[in-house]
């Protein structure tokens, strides 16, 4: 019986130190750029292209990523070969809309057809969308079939309801009691968004089957709404709510939560993403072309002193020739 303890524990260690090892500790996290929106523009005027908030940038490194810009306006090839580079995607936040050609839903759409592609090979590459990254998910799920509705999710600090089968899910299997309690009971999910993704609204564009219901709040006016969610077959997972707001944004009268539990409650979004993404193991070609790609080659604006939402932004020009490009005086 020694014998056999013995075998099944050396077998249990060696899987275990197999799977740590497989695991990729230099993650590489596409952030997919959108549009100026009417509040930057407004204090950018006719400037820019494009443009990432940094607390999207922030919220992968704090967990252990490094970011790298994917831009919109792209063909597919570009698509392509950038998601072949990294080690999966977040779909940050914003005020853009769908229907713009060329842009942040364009762009979606086929990021997550690459990214299905991508999976079904065997190779297992995460989509995180968080507010608008959440609503783009189910949209271009949808096949851009507009269903959201409108509500009053504004400035709004809940607790998350989670549905009865919440623990049956990649994101939430591993929570721990502590994190569970806080996000159960205390107001620290911060919402700012227009648009809802009700039950009824997956029913009516048939992806009831297709996404797994995790958590649901209700807005001012009481309308019950998905607040997260996740793929039954791909890793890719929807926050209505903004966990990198209580991390990194600090504008006056925006009502986000900045205590110590709702930075404990949304650094377990972040670390579960970036553990997803620790899963593949694509890298660029070489260290060159790597770094070259890495976010840390444009400026960051320290946007706040002109009473953006924003507490910096990366802002992008666009340049017929060579692609993006950003001025060094901003």
């Amino acid at each position: 019986m020694t014998t056999l303890w013995t075998i099944l524990f050396t077998a249990f260690v060696f899987i275990v130190v197999k799977i740590e090892g497989e695991s990729n500790d230099r993650p590489i996290i596409g952030i997919l750029t959108q549009e100026i929106d009417y509040n930057l523009n407004k204090k950018y005027p006719n400037q820019y292209h494009s443009y990432i908030a940094a607390s999207y940038v922030k919220f992968v490194e704090g967990a252990g990523a490094r970011p790298v810009p994917i831009w919109i306006g792209e063909n597919d090839s570009y698509y392509e070969d950038i998601l072949s580079k990294v080690n999966g995607v977040l779909w940050p936040g914003g005020a853009t809309f769908f229907f713009q050609k060329e842009g942040y839903a364009d762009a979606g759409a086929t990021i997550y057809r690459i990214a299905k592609e991508i999976n079904d090979r065997g190779v297992y590459f995460p989509i995180f969308g968080i507010c608008l990254g959440f609503e783009l998910l189910t949209y271009v799920a949808a096949n851009r079939v507009e269903h959201r509705t409108l509500c009053f999710g504004q400035n709004q600090n809940l607790p998350l309801e989670f549905t009865d089968d919440f623990t049956e899910s990649n994101l939430f299997k591993n929570i721990t009691p502590d994190v569970f309690k806080i996000l159960s009971v205390e107001n620290v999910t911060a919402n700012y968004h227009q648009f809802c993704v009700t039950k009824e609204n997956l029913r009516s564009v048939n992806l009831t089957d297709e996404f797994h219901v995790l958590s649901l709040n209700h807005d001012k006016k009481g309308l019950e709404f998905i607040s997260s969610l996740e793929h039954t077959q791909y890793p890719f997972y929807g926050l209505q709510f903004h966990p990198e707001k209580n991390l990194y944004e600090w504008v006056i009268g925006r009502n986000i939560p900045h205590g110590i539990n709702a930075t404990i409650a949304t650094q377990y979004f972040a670390n579960f993403f970036i553990n997803e993404a620790r899963k593949n193991s694509q890298k660029f070609g070489t260290k060159e072309e790597e770094k070259q790609s890495l976010i840390y080659n444009y400026p960051v604006t320290y946007t706040a002193l002109r009473n953006s939402s924003y507490q910096q932004c990366y802002m992008f020009k666009k340049n017929d020739r060579n692609g993006f490009l950003i001025e060094n005086d901003v």
